[in-house]
């Protein structure tokens, strides 16, 4: 399709106060396709999350990332987000004196550009249709952003921010923590909702369970800041059943966390996904 995104991560490798986190990962994302990362802690999963946005903490040193052949790395935050990327944060800020609807509009606004912005009144019925489907309380609309909220409310608000904003590349960085079954069916129902050949997905998960409310297309396991094996939606189940040994076992990993040394182990990088 002539708007289908394509989203390439080529041999990244990135840093965090001068210590490696991402040793090499490639990985690229279609339009229409839902790609989950699992991994132990440690592994750099958020970090690659953050990196990707263009997080100042974190310092690319090799490697290429972009999206519709436009290079992302060169990018600002802000100019990333306009691009299409759109990342659903672990851990949400508060913002103080800013409400959610407010915030939302200018970031709607800001995406649409100039002489594009959407009018009040449909960005009203907009929002408020999205909250319907999220199950959230249409107060939250005028409440300062995640101020007071639960760790159900910010992920909710997350997905609503998603819902709103229309991104061709969607990351979720662990959007199920913290979250109880039914805010957790809510949260993957808005997600799943969005599921098109328009918009292509990174979930970023410790836990089988989000994935039997969205099922990814592909399943790829990181350890030691890395891409180190990738499957379909049975790779997932395996790793819920029995663990990350067997993968370290049948690739001859020590460890599987980022901190020892590269050379502690080589595995080859998956640098595309795996065909079915």
């Amino acid at each position: 399709m002539a708007n289908s995104p394509q989203f390439i991560i080529d041999g990244l490798k990135a840093t965090v106060e001068g210590k490696e986190i991402l040793k090499g990962l490639s990985l690229s994302i279609k339009g229409g396709e839902v790609h989950a990362i699992m991994g132990p802690n440690g592994t750099g999963k958020s970090t690659l999350a953050s990196t990707l946005m263009g997080h100042p903490k974190y310092e690319v040193t090799e490697g290429s990332v972009s999206l519709n052949g436009e290079d992302v790395l060169e990018m600002a935050t802000d100019e990333r987000a306009r691009a299409g990327l759109f990342l659903a944060m672990q851990y949400p800020s508060e913002i103080t004196g800013v409400t959610n609807a407010d915030f939302l509009r200018s970031a709607i606004n800001a995406r649409r550009g100039e002489g594009n912005e959407i009018s009040l009144i449909k960005f009203i019925r907009q929002m408020e249709s999205k909250m319907k489907e999220l199950e959230m309380n249409p107060e939250f609309m005028h409440r300062y952003l995640n101020e007071g909220f639960s760790g159900g409310e910010k992920k909710r608000n997350e997905i609503l921010q998603m819902m709103n904003l229309d991104p061709s590349i969607v990351i979720l960085d662990e959007i199920d923590s913290g979250l109880d079954i039914d805010a957790l069916r809510i949260v993957a129902t808005g997600v799943n909702a969005m599921r098109s050949e328009d918009r292509g997905f990174l979930i970023i998960t410790h836990y089988q369970r989000l994935l039997n409310y969205i099922k990814p297309d592909f399943v790829h396991v990181m350890m030691q800041g890395r891409i180190v094996k990738s499957g379909g939606p049975e790779l997932a189940e395996r790793l819920e059943n029995e663990g990350y040994d067997w993968v370290k076992e049948e690739l001859g990993i020590v460890d599987e966390t980022v901190g020892k040394d590269e050379t502690e182990f080589k595995v080859p990088m998956n640098t595309t996904a795996p065909k079915y």
